[in-house]
């Protein structure tokens, strides 16, 4: 896949169609917070009420017809140095290479755009491969594993790499030591004055790949 025909960009009550083509389909939603969207109608309402007054949401496209979305959600508050990644492809351009190359373009124009923004996760089912290899290509690493997280279900978590060259273990007892008093958290893990403090499990498969502090 040629990558100068990728793009992201807002999405647009005229995408209606294009959005409704895969937004349709139960292999693309699968995985998603949201059921599929099977009618026109439905579909302006989302792009209308959702996808265009997202705070980031893009439309993966390919020669500017949606074939996609990714999404970046800011926490809000004292949190808001982290956002949770969201991301989906039709199925027909599943395998081509083409939401490593997005995720990598929204990777590095978010960090930019946030101002404030540090940490950059994603949350994936433990049987969805196609995904994690997906976060894998891209640059993400996966830092644990969250139980029950979805009642019944189990997901890892990943988070993007790039962020890990600020993180550095000399640093971390004068970034501790420049918010005196504050315990500082991780999703799997505890950083207080400046250690890492690791949850494991019995199961050594289950162990938190590394613990970042917010902020930095």
């Amino acid at each position: 896949m040629d990558p100068s025909r990728i793009s992201l960009r807002p999405f647009k009550l005229s995408d209606v169609d294009d959005f409704l083509k895969w937004a349709s389909d139960d292999r693309v939603t699968r995985y998603l917070r949201w059921s599929s969207i099977n009618s026109r109608e439905e579909a302006l309402t989302y792009l209308e009420k959702v996808a265009i007054h997202h705070p980031w949401r893009r439309s993966i496209c390919l020669d500017d017809h949606s074939i996609g979305y990714i999404s970046i959600s800011p926490e809000s508050g004292d949190d808001r140095c982290r956002a949770r990644l969201g991301y989906a492809l039709a199925a027909e351009f599943w395998g081509q290479g083409i939401a490593t190359i997005a995720l990598k373009m929204a990777v590095s124009s978010v960090f930019k755009e946030l101002a404030g923004l540090v940490r950059v996760h994603a949350v994936v089912e433990v049987e969805n491969k196609g995904s994690q290899r997906v976060l894998e290509k891209a640059g993400f690493l996966k830092e644990g594993l969250l139980r029950k997280y979805g009642v019944h279900l189990h997901f890892f978590i990943y988070i993007n790499r790039a962020i890990l060259e600020f993180q550095h273990e000399e640093t971390l007892p004068s970034i501790a030591s420049s918010h005196p008093g504050r315990q500082q958290r991780s999703v799997l893990g505890t950083c207080e004055d400046g250690e890492s403090k690791v949850k494991q499990d019995l199961d050594p498969k289950f162990v938190l790949f590394r613990t970042l502090i917010p902020g930095i």
